[in-house]
């Protein structure tokens, strides 16, 4: 069971109106149970909308409107749908795969406050409550390394 960024599998989510379509993820995903999440639209927010970034725990919008409570909204959302699917599911969630550097979803690397450009080590809001909650959490970047796991989990069935 996978949760799984709404704009990754093409819905037009971002806060530009557009989507991130990942044919690889989708290739992942097609005989795998999973559901997908947007934290932003689970938090009230427009499509389109002004692009926001993390500045430390507040999260604010490139017009200076603090909209950290609509951040905290989607999070915590998102992960009752995800809990919610994986119950249905009866299976564990393997993990979120999650899109790169958002100040929702990003985990590794997101942008610093400045609306320059810049990233930063650190996490989305709804990446951090998925993994203070046991999730874990992989970007398309990073994605290869769940088909290593499954590849290994799958070499040690067949030995």
């Amino acid at each position: 069971m996978f949760v799984v960024s709404s704009c990754l599998l093409g819905i037009e989510c971002k806060y530009s109106g557009g989507h991130n379509l990942n044919p690889e993820i989708i290739e992942f995903l097609k005989d795998k149970k999973f559901v997908k999440v947007c934290p932003e639209s689970f938090g009230g927010l427009p499509i389109p909308r002004p692009p926001s970034e993390r500045r430390g725990e507040r999260v604010v919008s490139k017009e200076g409107k603090d909209v950290t409570a609509e951040f905290e909204l989607g999070a915590r959302k998102s992960l009752e749908v995800a809990l919610k699917a994986s119950e249905e599911a009866g299976e564990p969630i393997e993990a979120a795969i999650l899109m790169s550097r958002s100040p929702s979803c990003g985990c590794g690397l997101i942008y610093d406050g400045t609306f320059s450009g810049t990233l930063v080590p650190g996490r989305g809001v709804t990446a951090e409550l998925f993994i203070n909650n046991g999730i874990r959490v992989v970007t398309p970047d990073s994605l290869d390394e769940l088909t290593e796991h499954a590849s290994d989990i799958t070499r040690r069935e067949n030995d």
